[in-house]
């Protein structure tokens, strides 16, 4: 073999080059580990933050009291502010709408109707998923709805303004939904739901741009719309509670 270093050649087991007395005894270990193809120091890189982060949280609630309790300047910075529709679903949507499926399992199956009837857990369950998963249809239903109707009322169509006043106008009623851990009190969300109602009269002229003397008809079409949808998809939900939650029902 040749020393590494001059070039001279010597035996294969010298552990000295007797030209320039380079030392041939390598370590090894650190050899192997230099060998390596593709040995890197550096660090791996950091974990992708979860969607529900704590700045996340915390965005989330500051958002929910903001539009609850100052809705006339917040929808001005909702309708300023840079997002997709991907986001709004994932950091907005579905946080809030497990809520009340949630609260609506509990309610059903282990605090029960009056006290005394419960649904089954199984029927319960597959009853909190549907209506969770039908949320989202139903959000996105009403956002087209709102786009939709906006040049007939003077606005300006654009579905990502719609998904927002449609999506933020929903948050009394999310919130509220955790009246459903006692069944018998998930009525008042009504309540709720009427001042969702009142948000999206301030909103639509901020968010869709239409002449606020058109709002309160405009307010009116969506609303008509979204009742009749809701109904709908609330009776679909409503149907995984029929003969499997009779079947499972435990009186106390």
């Amino acid at each position: 073999m040749n020393c590494p270093k001059c070039g001279t050649t010597i035996a294969d087991d010298a552990t000295f080059c007797g030209n320039c007395g380079a030392n041939l005894a390598a370590d090894p270990a650190s050899s192997a580990q230099s060998a390596k193809p593709g040995a890197s120091t550096s660090q791996a890189p950091s974990a992708t933050p979860t969607p529900l982060s704590s700045e996340a949280v915390s965005r989330l609630i500051e958002r929910v009291k903001a539009i609850l309790l100052t809705p006339a300047t917040e929808w001005p910075v909702i309708e300023r502010e840079a997002t997709t529709a991907a986001d709004i679903y994932k950091g907005y949507v579905a946080p809030l709408a497990a809520i009340g499926a949630v609260a609506s399992f509990i309610g059903l199956s282990l605090i029960g109707i009056g006290g005394f009837f419960r649904v089954g857990v199984g029927a319960a369950l597959v009853h909190a998923i549907v209506a969770y998963l039908l949320t989202f249809v139903v959000v996105f239903v009403v956002a087209w709805l709102v786009d939709t109707l906006a040049p007939t009322f003077g606005g300006q169509r654009d579905s990502l303004r719609a998904l927002k006043v449609t999506v933020y106008s929903y948050t009394p009623a999310w919130v509220a939904a955790v009246l459903n851990l006692v069944p018998a009190l998930a009525i008042l969300g009504l309540i709720a739901a009427l001042y969702g109602l009142y948000l999206l009269y301030l909103g639509l002229p901020v968010l869709m741009h239409n002449p606020s003397e058109k709002s309160l008809p405009y307010t009116v079409v969506v609303v008509l719309c979204a009742i009749v949808i809701g109904a709908v998809f609330a009776a679909l939900s409503t149907c995984f509670l029929g003969a499997p939650a009779m079947m499972g029902a435990a009186h106390v």
